[in-house]
């Protein structure tokens, strides 16, 4: 087994094949945002959408679908809701997004510029992300605490505080 990926001390190599999975942060979080239109939602939010209506017209998301996903996402706390009226009818609400919601725009926009590398139409990508202070084009990258660009093969994955091993059965 390579050096830099092997067990730590006292747990076995092979543990790693055997834990319990039930925990998983990953499995867990795409409960919640790992479904199509819940993604794109997102997506819209951080293009400026924020009333059923937007979502409903740049999306064609069933309306029944997209009210679930909306009450979810409010639900979970990544979008809140406020109150917004249009002289002349009802009042109604308008999503916003929650610090919750933005700490997944590195997971968003690492989506967007994966699909914009491999699945983009051949003329290019259909909307690009900039920075509003200085206008230099958006990227996700990993680092670490350090500050660090760490590239895929240089992560080491360890058993952390919640590890478990499947139980026999």
């Amino acid at each position: 087994m390579d050096e830099r990926h092997s067990a730590p001390e006292g747990i076995d190599a092979d543990a790693r094949l055997d834990r319990d999975t039930s925990n998983c942060s990953i499995a867990r979080t795409l409960e919640i945002v790992g479904e199509k239109w819940t993604i794109l939602i997102l997506r819209e939010v951080f293009y400026g959408s924020s009333r059923f209506g937007e979502f409903e017209r740049v999306l064609g998301c069933p309306r029944n679908l997209l009210a679930a996903r909306l009450r979810m996402l409010v639900a979970e706390g990544i979008l809140a809701t406020e109150t917004y009226q249009v002289p002349g009818s009802r009042s109604r609400p308008k999503y916003v997004i929650t610090p919750k919601g933005m700490d997944l725009v590195p997971a968003v926009l690492g989506l967007l510029q994966w699909g914009d590398r491999y699945r983009a139409d051949p003329e290019g990508p259909a909307m690009l992300t900039r920075h509003r202070g200085c206008g230099a084009p958006v990227g996700v990258e990993v680092r670490c605490e350090a500050g660090d660009v760490v590239e895929a093969d240089d992560i080491d994955s360890l058993p952390g505080p919640a590890f478990r091993l499947r139980k026999a059965g």
